[in-house]
């Protein structure tokens, strides 16, 4: 699998042709200044939650792209209302096979409150599936025993968790959620954005590596192969 990190928790994973972009927040991301958004591509969009560090550039890029969006009920109505005809609504616990890939929407402890004020529906996490190979992305979460569950779904090749502290998880919470879901190799991101989620890296690393986990922490706006 090819991931391209973009910035905070925008990331796509490439696999057998086909491109899914998680999260889009690429214009107003701090991280991005300049970034030009219509060169990005991708063939589907996941939405963990209607927060606008999560979905400001979804509308654009789903008219842009053409790519089908997978989300929450409530952000699936929103994006109809805004001219997205090209959605799948999910909720907790469902799973759909994408023909592409197949997806399983799993708990993620947080809030989800839409741009315009509405109430945004449950955030989640995925578990997504290209074939044999497997990831799980948390989303924003809490460090939650739910994460206990995801063995008996999935074996993973890795997990994407979110690891800035204040808003979801932190480093030593993230490290304790990759042993429930039993990942070895953990892509941490939601960090370092804002003030509210700056992090010591080395020191977010040694708390993976302490239980043996590789904790890749990437380049803004990098591709590289996992």
């Amino acid at each position: 699998m090819k991931f391209h990190f973009y910035a905070h928790s925008t990331f796509a994973v490439t696999a057998n042709d086909k491109t899914i972009l998680f999260d889009p927040f690429l214009t107003g991301n701090p991280k991005l200044e300049g970034f030009d958004v219509s060169t990005v591509q991708c063939d589907y969009i996941l939405i963990s939650h209607a927060h606008a560090d999560h979905i400001s550039d979804c509308i654009a890029l789903a008219k842009q792209t053409g790519a089908q969006v997978i989300c929450a009920w409530e952000v699936h109505e929103w994006l109809n209302k805004n001219g997205v005809e090209y959605t799948h609504p999910m909720n907790t616990g469902g799973s759909w096979d994408f023909i592409d890939f197949k997806v399983k929407c799993v708990v993620a402890h947080h809030s989800s409150g839409l741009p315009d004020g509405s109430y945004g529906g449950n955030p989640m996490g995925f578990i997504v599936w290209f074939g044999e190979q497997c990831f799980y992305y948390a989303g924003d979460t809490a460090l939650t025993i739910d994460m206990s569950l995801i063995p008996t779904w999935a074996q993973l090749d890795f997990a994407v968790l979110p690891i800035g502290d204040n808003f979801t998880m932190d480093a030593k919470d993230a490290a304790r959620a990759a042993q429930m879901v039993k990942a070895n190799k953990v892509v941490g991101i939601h960090y370092d954005t804002f003030g509210f989620i700056e992090i010591d890296e080395n020191k977010a690393k040694q708390e993976f590596a302490a239980h043996g986990i590789e904790c890749i922490l990437p380049e803004i706006n990098t591709s590289f192969e996992i």
